[in-house]
């Protein structure tokens, strides 16, 4: 596989009109993203194209986009189903997909990777995946996104009472908009490539991601605060549209899972290591870091986990079942 600067392969550059318009030849998959080629995100797509490659040998052509050049999760979404992308990776907005998929969206959840690896095998693969398939998706793992924190440029984040009537970006999901809401703050959904332009000017105050995709967009450079709250683990997953998956051939699809699964691992591993490596690289840039106060968060969280009881069909049951996997 071979890559440009920004990791996109040249003969990806001359057909990218094309692609918009007809899907791709049997023997070329393409890999995109909408994240920061440099986030794990970016990195853990770049990894799988490449191993992926390595993997088929030279009887098929992989080529990969990042940095939402063609497009970001929304408009991924709707290009796997089209077929003129094979794979991306999908994360919070998989909402819109399915309403379980919410259950990552339940804050202080997910206790940490073990337990992220256990809720994949028990529900994600058993549950959710098939809700995905129902609208035309095939999910084939699920990789790291990260605990995401909170940063802004108008004071540290201690209590929800410090969001009150901050403007703070959020992905394309109603229930990440119910919790700040929940918690004070005046939430408005944006494609991430917005963001970085949205908090130099001001239109936000702040936004919320893992360190690897606050780092990974130099957020660090727009904003004054880093409050780690740890509020949600937010999962990727690596998607294809159905149709797509069903008509590979076998030997490809066993290379795709095997390549997958391997992924996961090293992802869950760079999640971890980014989070006792990242902090200093912010306070290096100038950012003020502060622990927040996860009990008061928690306590603030309880109408969060009643809505999703009572808007998701078996969503207690699917909360029970999370937190019972729990080391």
């Amino acid at each position: 596989m071979k890559l440009l600067r920004n990791g996109v392969s040249a003969s990806l550059m001359v057909c990218a009109v094309s692609l918009s318009a007809a899907p791709v030849a049997a023997e070329t998959y393409i890999v995109a993203v909408g994240a920061a080629s440099n986030s794990l995100q970016g990195r853990s797509a770049a990894k799988f194209a490449e191993d992926l490659q390595t993997k088929l040998g030279d009887a098929h052509t992989v080529e990969f986009y990042a940095d939402a050049q063609l497009g970001d999760e929304k408009e991924l979404l709707q290009k796997l189903r089209l077929g003129t992308v094979q794979f991306t990776l999908i994360s919070s907005i998989m909402t819109n997909v399915a309403p379980e998929f919410a259950l990552f969206d339940m804050p202080f959840l997910v206790q940490d990777r073990a337990h992220l690896k256990s809720i994949d095998a028990e529900i994600v693969q058993k549950d959710l995946a098939p809700k995905a398939e129902d609208a035309g998706l095939k999910v084939l793992a699920t990789w790291e996104n990260g605990f995401r924190q909170i940063t802004n440029n108008t004071r540290p984040i201690n209590t929800p009472a410090d969001l009150a009537g901050l403007k703070i970006r959020t992905p394309s999901s109603e229930w990440r908009v119910a919790m700040f809401k929940e918690w004070g703050a005046n939430p408005t959904p944006m494609s991430f490539s917005e963001v970085f332009v949205a908090l130099q000017t001001g239109t936000m105050d702040g936004q919320e991601n893992p360190l690897t995709n606050i780092t990974g967009a130099n957020f660090q450079e727009v904003q004054k605060y880093l409050s780690l709250t740890g509020h949600v683990y937010s999962p990727t997953y690596l998607t294809s549209g159905l149709e797509s998956w069903n008509n590979l051939p076998k030997d490809v699809q066993s290379a795709v899972n095997s390549v997958a699964a391997s992924v996961q691992d090293w992802s869950l591993a760079e999640g971890e290591t980014a989070d006792n490596e990242l902090v200093d690289k912010v306070k290096a840039a100038g950012m003020e870091v502060n622990e927040a106060d996860k009990k008061a968060f928690i306590e603030a969280s309880v109408p969060i986990y009643k809505a999703f009881a009572d808007q998701v069909e078996g969503g207690d049951a699917l909360v029970s079942r999370a937190q019972a996997l729990a080391n």
